[in-house]
């Protein structure tokens, strides 16, 4: 039941220690403004960091044809690994490989791509349908490579936004024809990519016309396999399996790293993602050390009040109040000025996040800095609670004061 008498009280012992009061409250304010504003510069290094892999799956390896760097069985090192169609066809029966593609740059003396009028240079990549399952593309428009394209040896092509942006500004793209390296190309569909900016300057052909086209023969760069299981063990020894079987067909030494390279999507997320966390750890210990400090202040100021009261106590309980009263008199202000000053703390540590958010740059690591409602709320609880506990110890001293004691005290 509200008491108007008791909360009159409060405010007025507030009011005239207003400086010892709004120091106290400056100590938790600065706390969760300290905890909200480092959580929420977390998040923003972490978002910034999924944004960097929403263009790619987690789930893949790329493996990419390199030197030897060993002997093996009387060859020399220094031998350059060609990898061919074949290949792609040895990997994808490994236990765990949910699908598999290939890529390869296409490198041409007149390397331009034209519409028209329009030219440009762009990155060409022969590929696999499958791929698609590596990059997060979004069609915009139109349709992307399909198994057709490579068995018929379809001169079709994909255009990455920004090169149908500058080639075409703006025109049904659909069905003309481009010139790569001076040989027309239909247009069958236009992409988007959420990565990176270079992802979508990109213009994708199916393999096996680029091979017979280009001159290529059944050479490809890179085999690119995505896992059904995103465990990073199962990662691990999927690789084993891939440098084992590779070796046997290539003739090196499965050890000699640099004979092939491979990038493990999985583990490099992976290894993102404990960083983050331990970083968010690290984050909770300054930032709950800085509101115990805080709280260990309202805790210390509640025992100099009740020592500065210790006579108005003991007439209160003289004239018959009971421990409880004074204990629920005492609480009541302990928790005003926490949750009042944690409030504070909390509004301006979003307001900052806010104005973070809209006022920095965007930035490929960092974006985006907020902080979770539900981690809002919880820090509020923990206010209430811990302003509770502040002036609990304090609470209980003055509801054991005896009023001739008290009445004593000078």
């Amino acid at each position: 039941m509200f008491d108007r008498d008791k909360w009159q009280e409060i405010f007025s012992t507030i009011g005239n220690n207003k400086l010892r009061t709004i120091l106290t409250g400056f100590s938790v304010a600065w706390g969760i403004f300290m905890l909200v504003v480092l959580l929420g510069s977390g998040y923003g290094l972490e978002n910034g960091v999924k944004r960097e892999f929403m263009g790619d799956a987690v789930n893949y390896l790329s493996i990419r044809s390199g030197v030897t760097s060993e002997a093996f069985k009387g060859m020399k090192p220094g031998r350059q690994i060609q990898f061919t169609n074949e290949d792609r066809e040895i990997l994808r029966t490994i236990d765990k490989v949910e699908n598999s593609s290939t890529r390869t740059y296409i490198f041409l003396q007149n390397g331009l791509l034209s519409y028209k009028n329009e030219y440009g240079t762009f990155d060409m990549f022969a590929i696999t349908p499958a791929y698609r399952e590596v990059e997060s593309i979004k069609m915009m428009n139109g349709r992307f490579l399909n198994e057709k394209d490579i068995n018929d040896y379809r001169k079709v092509v994909v255009l990455g936004r920004a090169v149908y942006e500058a080639l075409f500004k703006e025109q049904e793209a659909l069905g003309e024809y481009v010139r790569v390296g001076g040989v027309p190309f239909q247009v069958v569909g236009v992409f988007d990519d959420p990565g990176q900016d270079r992802d979508i300057q990109r213009v994708y052909l199916p393999a096996s016309t680029a091979q017979r086209v280009f001159n290529m023969g059944n050479n490809i760069q890179t085999v690119l396999l995505n896992l059904s299981d995103t465990d990073v063990a199962v990662s691990k020894q999927t690789e084993e399996e891939v440098r084992k079987r590779l070796a046997a067909k290539h003739k090196f030494d499965p050890g000699d790293k640099r004979a092939i390279g491979i990038f493990n999507s999985i583990e490099n997320y992976m290894q993102f993602m404990n960083l983050f966390a331990g970083i968010r750890f690290f984050i909770w210990i300054i930032g709950t050390g800085t509101i115990i400090a805080g709280i260990v202040g309202v805790s210390n100021i509640m025992m100099i009040v009740v020592k500065e009261r210790t006579k108005e106590i003991g007439i209160r309980k003289a004239l018959g109040a009971r421990p409880r009263t004074i204990i629920s008199l005492i609480l009541q202000e302990s928790i005003l000025i926490t949750a009042f000053a944690g409030y504070i703390g909390l509004v301006s540590g979003v307001g900052l996040l806010e104005l973070m958010g809209r006022v920095l740059p965007e930035h490929d690591y960092f974006a985006n800095p907020e902080i979770n409602i539900n981690i809002a709320l919880g820090a509020t609880a923990l206010l209430i609670i811990a302003g509770a506990v502040a002036g609990y110890v304090p609470a209980r001293k003055a509801a054991a004061v005896k009023p001739v004691v008290a009445l004593r005290d000078e």
